[in-house]
């Protein structure tokens, strides 16, 4: 007999309506919101114009015109697409220039690129965790890190966030291979990891280290200097072959994808087990020549003044601030949305963050500032909050 019902509604039909419904009914519905223009200014479809400030373009990298021009000449030498995964007839000498220049950044032996941050942590997670590996896990980390330890199929144990304490206990009651991993630069808080004591606690029990840096872009320490020239010496004394660090090409760098950094035998194993990198089709080579111009950038004056731009930005809103992600937390999923509305009514676009993305409870609005951020940009922030609002002021 046919499930199909007098509607022609089967059973996978009626099935997805009654979930959109849950979801519905949860005040949890979203969908994309079209946006025309480059950033940090957009055109809504209704014809609105508004200033984003939830974007992850941090440095304000994806419209500069620099690295706009690398994409271009890459289009024109190398083609849309690559083709091809990595290993078949996908690599182009920008992907492997891009890895050298990724690994120096990083101080590591070499480095991989993946086709998205979320692509890499499941690669890494995958290939160096397993049945006989512990897992230890920040309770706040990036759904990629959750994702990738599920699919270890490791022996997971979830520890209270930036409690190094816990992990060491953790680790003291488990024998064999461990491995420690962490976001950097939390998403959601945009609070730091203690890394000097995640450091000395790995090197003490022979874990090795995962660092998510995704969100690293400013010196939490307040300074503007590049947070590369120091995290080195914050690492507790571990050795940097017990070290992985991640990263994305499309947060600080302002283009697309994913890579991992660190010790060249893991980082060979990558290349030879990390399903996320074998079985998919390599990044296109405007994107790698994109972050390729814009890592240079960073890595140059330019972005000192960059980071410079971005420090007193971030401090505008919420003086000194690790990092520039700032939460301003609201409670209520309702209550989030219907501020995030009125701010967009007043030209600041910054959606609700809502379960389950964040704890039930804790809905926010997610405050993403970028060097691209102008100070009368920030003026309207400010305004839209106090009128808003007001407990704004209390960020965090």
């Amino acid at each position: 007999m046919s499930d199909v019902g007098s509607n022609g509604a089967g059973p996978w039909d009626a099935w997805a309506a009654q979930q959109i419904g849950a979801v519905r009914a949860a005040g949890q519905w979203r969908e994309p919101r079209v946006l025309d223009g480059r950033g940090p200014c957009f055109r809504l479809a209704d014809g609105r114009e508004v200033v984003s400030f939830a974007s992850n373009d941090y440095l304000g990298l994806a419209g500069n015109p620099t690295v706009v021009a690398a994409a271009h000449a890459a289009l024109d030498e190398w083609g849309a697409g690559s083709g091809a995964a990595r290993l078949i007839v996908g690599s182009r000498p920008v992907h492997h220039d891009l890895e050298s220049e990724l690994a120096a950044w990083k101080r590591s032996d070499a480095a991989v690129l993946f086709p998205t941050g979320f692509a890499a942590n499941l690669g890494v997670l995958t290939t160096l965790a397993g049945p006989s590996v512990t897992v230890v896990s920040d309770e706040l980390n990036h759904a990629s890190i959750i994702d990738g330890c599920r699919l270890a199929r490791a022996n997971v144990v979830v520890s209270r966030h930036n409690d190094a304490a816990h992990v060491d206990a953790i680790l003291a009651a488990c024998p064999g291979r461990a491995l420690v991993v962490t976001d950097l630069v939390f998403s959601m808080d945009g609070d730091v990891a203690p890394l000097a004591e995640l450091g000395e606690v790995c090197a003490s029990h022979g874990a090795l280290l995962v660092l998510d840096e995704a969100h690293l872009v400013v010196d939490p320490s307040g300074g503007c200097r590049e947070p590369d020239e120091i995290i080195g010496g914050r690492l507790g004394g571990i050795d940097a072959k017990s070290v992985v660090r991640v990263g994305t090409l499309s947060k600080t760098l302002g283009s697309l994808g994913g890579f991992a950094a660190g010790d060249a035998h893991l980082m060979a194993l990558l290349v030879n087990r990390a399903r996320s990198y074998i079985f998919t089709t390599a990044s296109t080579p405007a994107d790698a020549a994109a972050a390729r111009a814009a890592l240079s950038l960073v890595r140059g004056s330019e972005g000192d003044e960059l980071r410079a731009r971005l420090r007193r930005n971030i401090d505008r809103l919420s003086p000194g601030h690790p990092s520039p992600i700032v939460p301003i937390l609201i409670g209520a999923e309702d209550a989030a949305v219907d501020v995030a509305a009125r701010l967009l009514d007043r030209g600041v676009l910054i959606p609700a963050i809502r379960p389950p993305t964040v704890a039930a409870g804790t809905s926010r609005l997610r405050v993403a500032l970028s060097a691209a951020h102008t100070d009368r940009h920030i003026d309207l922030l400010l305004s839209g909050l106090d009128a808003v609002w007001p407990a704004g002021r209390n960020r965090g």
